[in-house]
């Protein structure tokens, strides 16, 4: 049992100690995202699968393209902040050799939520991302040294894109709200008004966006729209804005700690993208405070490898199911899945005043964090299992009896979002 298997090891990473997708459209974009999928007449697996292949690779020439002074790829190929290393677990020794060979320290920042110390470092100029990502490893082999990768929503075309001058949704902010929401920023939509707290951590933001909204109109939603949760308090970490390397591992990490300090007990991760040093860290800091995260596996097809944070253990991974209880097909494979949720057709909002049917993994994740929220509703490590237990026990079994790969334990709020 995936999921279990990697919560029961929150006791021990405790007292280990805490030492331890999509096509782009252009940015600024909070919720970069795959397009509705084309007609499948033949074979539809093999061109599902040929068709995400490509339009992922489409997604990385088109941010290069259009964002190349912002934007490069790792030494694996993917889209990360351009110059820019981020490292953690370094001291000043480690900071004054780095110096030594050229890597100028930009910032050191300290995350109080995670007890998280981040160090960034600038890539020596002439050098590529990739080539200082293998010299910068070399040089500290004790310290974690990654890119700051980006990171994408997982919905449809028509959930994407900020919204220009349209108000935010807000509370008066006295910290009190037991779901989390990393994201774009969230739309006054009567379904969510005066129930958000939200806090930006990109350029720009917090920054009003379709897809941000969206997520948080199916996690709290009542009224015209209603969620999971209806009702209940959020607080919303926008970590695109308006900044065309928005959403990256940085911003992802600053958002988690925030969303501890204020006692969040479970938090939706609607956003894929690869395995990260300091994104593994900050969500296992957040779970070893108690913190249950679910998030969606992607959009990226059958093919596609792990999408994180997902793939990390003791996350929740949620995968998209349609009105019939079947997979999408666009919907990743490789990622472990826990749980299946509405993914098609689902009804959301998507600004101050308008709906949307969509579809995607994002929009299934929600169902399942507001449903969980009712067994857990304050971070507690010693009721993780129990919650969890609870949440398997209402799953509906689809595909092969008992878990499985596809559907995970089986589908949750199956008659949300429609």
């Amino acid at each position: 049992m995936r999921l279990l298997a990697g919560l029961f090891l929150l006791p021990l990473m405790l007292t280990a100690g805490a030492g331890q997708a999509q096509i782009a459209v252009p940015l600024p974009d909070a919720g970069r995202i795959v397009p509705s999928l084309p007609k499948l007449d033949i074979d539809p697996l093999a061109t599902t699968r040929e068709t995400l292949e490509r339009l992922r690779l489409d997604r990385i020439t088109g941010l290069l393209r259009d964002h190349g002074d912002r934007i490069e790829v790792d030494r694996n190929g993917e889209p990360a902040v351009r110059g820019v290393l981020v490292a953690t677990g370094v001291d000043a020794a480690m900071t004054a050799r780095a110096a030594g060979e050229g890597f100028v320290v930009i910032d050191r920042e300290r995350i109080d939520g995670l007890d998280l110390e981040i160090v960034r470092f600038a890539v020596p100029k002439g050098r590529s991302l990739a080539r200082a990502q293998k010299q910068l490893g070399k040089l500290l082999p004790d310290a974690a040294i990654d890119a700051d990768h980006l990171y994408f929503a997982s919905g449809t075309a028509g959930s994407g894109g900020v919204l220009p001058g349209a108000a935010l949704a807000s509370t008066a902010g006295d910290g009190k709200a037991s779901l989390g929401l990393i994201d774009g920023g969230v739309a006054a939509h009567p379904s969510v008004a005066g129930r958000v707290e939200q806090r930006g951590f990109a350029k720009g933001a917090p920054t009003a966006s379709r897809h941000g909204t969206a997520v948080a109109s199916l996690l709290i939603g009542s009224g015209a729209v209603r969620g999971s949760a209806p009702g209940q308090r959020l607080r919303a970490a926008d970590v695109y804005g308006s900044d065309p390397a928005g959403g990256n591992a940085s911003a992802i990490a600053r958002a988690l700690g925030w969303l501890v300090e204020g006692d969040v007990a479970v938090t939706t991760i609607s956003l894929v993208g690869p395995d990260n040093a300091l994104l593994r860290t900050a969500v296992a800091r957040a779970q070893q405070r108690g913190m249950l995260v679910v998030a969606a596996v992607g959009n990226d097809g059958p093919a596609a490898p792990p999408s994180y944070p997902a793939a990390y253990p003791g996350v929740l991974g949620v995968t998209g199911v349609d009105a019939r209880g079947r997979v999408l097909p666009e919907a990743g494979r490789k990622t472990p899945v826990d749980f299946a949720a509405p993914g098609d057709d689902v009804r959301a909002a998507t600004g101050a005043t308008s709906t949307e049917r969509l579809r995607g993994t994002s929009f299934a994740a929600p169902l399942v964090a507001g449903r969980l929220l009712h067994f857990y509703p304050a971070p507690a490590v010693g009721r993780i299992e129990a919650s969890v237990t609870a949440l398997i026990g209402e799953a509906r079994d689809l595909g092969k009896k008992g878990r499985d790969d596809v559907y995970g334990h089986g589908l949750i709020c199956g008659d949300c979002g429609r």
